[in-house]
């Protein structure tokens, strides 16, 4: 019996439902681990928004009232601009897997369907991964206004120990804030000699304490939904080490002779590795607060696929595109910080 085109249409809907079916090995995938994907983007952990972009209001300074005063003193009241905004653009990613009508003839079982698409569709989704992990961790290019602002754009690099980090090279302002004219704007940086307890731990632990920021009063913010929880990103080098460092402050090691692999920890925050670190001469320690540092995701455009449809050009041919509109904000720089490797 021929199969008509809805027919085909109907029969890929139903067949999407069965993925789970069937089994494959796949070795494509060019990195180990991807944070985004896994860590970041999982659907609890981010922020639905709507709207032409992303905008936020901060408070960026306080206006200076208080004072003490005697009796019968007179009042002097200033009006202060407490308020900035920032302003990102949502930025567009897509991936398609795709199938011919007459792959489909020839092989009409359920199972024999499944085995052709779901390989297909694993793939566009390890695109994904790829692509969004590349550029979370890439260096910012003013000049590229499709690729989100990752991790280099929002916790910027600088020697100096204490709240150095300004707007990312190349770029007059980070989300529409001079942090030249905002140093509230600017988050927390340094450089390390060792990996040592001596030098980075030290350091880390200073870090942690002046990022650590606390209202004297309650107000309602933007933090995010995932609380305080801290996440340092390192290459496979600085972890090695910090790895070998951690084994030797125990004495009850056993017989595991790499006891502290995958169970890095600083003061119970994960050590992640992050394979496109690795490229990074500085060995960066990156310790981001994931209450102020997180995807923002359109509403009704997070992984969204399409139904089945004709490609272009090729009337045989049917495709599914997979949708997302998203970008990386940060609310808080002062929470955030990086150590880097200092130059020999």
């Amino acid at each position: 019996m021929e199969l008509t085109d809805s027919q085909i249409k109907d029969l890929m809907l139903v067949t999407l439902n069965e993925l789970g079916r069937g089994r494959f090995t796949q070795i494509a995938q060019e990195l180990q681990e991807y944070e985004v994907m896994s860590n970041l983007l999982k659907k609890e952990k981010v922020i639905f928004d709507s709207g032409k972009g992303i905008q936020r209001t901060i408070m960026t300074k306080v206006g200076g009232t208080f004072r003490h005063v005697g009796l019968h003193s007179q009042d002097e009241v200033n009006i202060s601009d407490l308020l900035d905004k920032i302003n990102i653009t949502w930025k567009h990613g897509t991936a398609y897997w795709a199938w011919e009508r007459r792959e489909m003839l020839e092989n009409r079982g359920k199972a024999l369907i499944v085995n052709i698409i779901k390989p297909r569709r694993a793939a566009a989704m390890i695109d994904i991964a790829q692509g969004m992990e590349e550029a979370f961790f890439a260096e910012p290019d003013p000049s590229d206004k499709l690729v989100p602002y990752g991790i280099k754009y929002w916790i910027v690099k600088n020697s100096t120990l204490g709240f150095n980090g300004g707007n990312p090279t190349g770029f007059g302002n980070c989300a529409g804030i001079d942090s030249d004219e905002v140093p509230a704007w600017k988050n927390y940086t340094g450089e390390y000699t060792d990996i040592s307890k001596l030098d980075l731990v030290k350091k880390l632990r200073k870090a942690h304490r002046k990022t650590n920021w606390k209202s004297p009063v309650t107000i309602q913010d933007f933090r995010g939904p995932m609380g305080q929880k801290r996440r340092l990103y390192v290459n496979e080098e600085t972890l090695s080490d910090i790895e070998d460092l951690g084994e030797a402050q125990n004495e009850n090691l056993g017989r595991d002779i790499a006891s502290m692999d995958d169970q890095i920890v600083f003061k119970k925050h994960p050590i992640v590795w992050v394979p496109y670190l690795d490229d990074d001469s500085t060995n960066p320690v990156y310790m981001i607060d994931r209450s102020t540092f997180y995807p923002v995701i359109l509403k009704g455009d997070y992984m969204r696929e399409t139904e089945p449809e004709k490609a272009p050009k090729q009337h045989n041919t049917f495709v599914i595109y997979v949708d997302i509109t998203y970008n990386y904000l940060c609310i808080d720089r002062r929470r955030n910080a990086v150590f880097s490797l200092a130059a020999a």
